[in-house]
């Protein structure tokens, strides 16, 4: 698999992984707690995918690197929303299992981008 077909196999999975965050928030009890959290987690996980997509069209290495700098970022934010859901019992263990196991993924895949596209910039 070349470099294309690796970002945009990831794009697929940022936006699959956003969408299913949504999923997981509109199941979310209707308190005002797991509203604050549900519009916090939604934002982030989106942002995942977004700024993954922009980093893909980046017109240089600097662009790039900027922009997988905010991926990881929003990629731990919702990890960290996700332990909130679990931790606070808003939602089936198994479903937030398995959301933090692709966000747990996703967020090594692009810390591990953002360090290589580190060391070329620093050449």
């Amino acid at each position: 698999m070349n470099k294309l077909d690796l970002a945009q196999k990831m794009q697929k999975r940022t936006k699959a992984f956003a969408l299913a965050v949504i999923e997981l928030s509109r199941k979310l009890p209707k308190s005002r707690e797991a509203n604050v959290i549900s519009y916090q987690i939604i934002k982030s996980a989106t942002s995942v995918a977004a700024n993954y997509r922009a980093a893909c069209r980046g017109r240089s290495a600097k662009e790039f690197y900027a922009k997988i700098c905010i991926v990881v970022e929003e990629a731990d934010e919702t990890v960290f929303w996700l332990e909130m859901i679990q931790d606070a019992k808003l939602a089936a263990e198994r479903v937030v299992d398995s959301l933090m196991s692709e966000g747990e993924e996703i967020l090594a895949i692009v810390a591990k981008s953002k360090h290589t596209a580190g060391e070329g910039l620093a050449h």
